[in-house]
């Protein structure tokens, strides 16, 4: 067992790290203020090659490894959440569902330039009555000629306003439930695709979260994703690249949580000491250190079965559950930590908390990754397919599958 990150890993992790302290933190709390998207961070993730970090080398990626890609996505959440969600959407959902199910015309004509980082991408699944229910969805592509006609409306679409290219999963037999969804790449500048911002969020200001209206669009044939049918299934796959980011991205939150409140703890003095001295405050600092280290090594175990080619819905689920749960802790208690400051934007502590909320709703809300996980053990559902395997270090019984 090897904890000891490579060179080439330190690296990125370094120049990510100059990256966020130099672009992204100056300007962090003004932008969520001002609910401005920085594109010249965007721009910069491109040069430095993170838009295509997991993606080979032969489409224009960078084709690095898993744990470089949580080493990214920790660091740019710990500078702001919108960047992490870029790539999640962008890398994690959009463009390895490309590499995996896309034809090779449709690798070269979407999946290079989004590599590249010329293009963007985004993921429309969601929709106002179909979350966690994806069979719900009312979205349809009827098949006519060598196209289908899109109907359809998504719903809290990362940068719906701001993406190229959309991963689009619409009914093509709405009789079948989920085994009657397809998937289909759509431009955004196509007719009849309209898109708008969410406004009045909670949180994510920094960032762009929106809406995708499809109104009798004519999509290609040749732009449909896999088979007809095979939706459900690709989009399981996407969810499973996406909810890796987001974990590794919570990551970044109790870091900066963290750290935040441990320098104000050295610094505040109340009753003639550093409040670090006070046992309540230590409590506090000790329960995001074990929030970090937890959700670390679930996101390490994770990174490990990804790069080692081996099935991890189970993995990444308890990596995304956990994570989150413990980013918004550790958000609240580093306001506990500040006071009054805490409280207030200019210290950037609430925006941690605002935005540690969203992660554990979308990818699968906490309750759906618990059920998932109790299916899983007791034997209802086979989360890493047949056998439903366990990561190497597990060695807990598992029952066998009885239904």
């Amino acid at each position: 067992m090897d904890f000891e990150l490579t060179e080439e890993q330190r690296a990125i992790q370094d120049t990510v790290r100059q990256f966020v302290d130099e672009r992204v933190l100056p300007n962090a709390v003004e932008n969520d203020q001002n609910h401005h998207l920085d594109l010249g961070v965007i721009d910069g993730m491109a040069e430095l090659g993170l838009l295509g970090i997991v993606l080979p080398e032969e489409y224009g990626g960078s084709g690095l490894d898993y744990v470089s890609e949580a080493l990214v996505c920790e660091e740019l959440e710990r500078g702001e959440n919108a960047f992490r969600t870029l790539m999640s959407v962008h890398v994690g959902l959009n463009s390895l569902s490309l590499l995996h199910y896309g034809t090779e015309e449709q690798k070269q004509r979407y999946l290079v330039p989004q590599a590249k980082g010329e293009k963007l991408g985004c993921f429309g699944l969601t929709e106002p009555g179909a979350g966690s229910d994806v069979a719900a969805m009312r979205s349809t592509a009827v098949a006519n000629g060598s196209r289908y006609i899109l109907n359809g409306q998504k719903t809290w679409i990362s940068f719906a306003d701001v993406a190229d290219h959309v991963l689009v999963f619409a009914k093509t037999d709405p009789d079948l439930a989920h085994k009657g969804i397809s998937a289909f790449m759509i431009e955004r500048g196509w007719p009849g695709v309209t898109s708008r911002d969410i406004p009045g969020k909670l949180g994510a200001w920094a960032g762009s979260t929106g809406e995708l209206f499809f109104q009798n669009v004519e999509v290609p044939a040749e732009n449909r994703v896999g088979e007809e049918g095979e939706g459900f299934k690709i989009a399981m796959h996407s969810l499973d690249q996406g909810r890796f980011t987001v974990a590794a991205g919570a990551l970044g939150v109790i870091r900066a949580c963290l750290e935040k409140s441990v320098a104000y703890s050295r610094e505040r003095e109340t009753f003639g000491q550093e409040i670090g001295k006070y046992q309540f405050v230590q409590d506090m600092i000790a329960e995001m250190v074990l929030g970090y280290e937890t959700s670390k090594l679930l996101v390490m175990q994770a990174a490990f079965m990804k790069d080692q080619g081996v099935r991890n819905t189970r993995e990444t689920s308890l990596a995304k559950w956990h994570a989150t749960e413990e980013a918004f802790k550790a958000a609240n208690l580093a306001i506990q930590v500040h006071g009054a400051y805490g409280f207030a934007a200019e210290y950037g502590i609430e925006r941690y908390f605002r935005n540690a909320r969203a992660p554990i709703l979308y990818e699968g809300t906490t309750q759906i990754h618990k059920m998932m996980q109790a299916e899983h053990a007791l034997g209802y559902r086979e989360l890493n397919g047949p056998g439903g395997e366990l990561s190497p270090l597990v060695s807990w019984a598992r029952t066998p599958t009885t239904v």
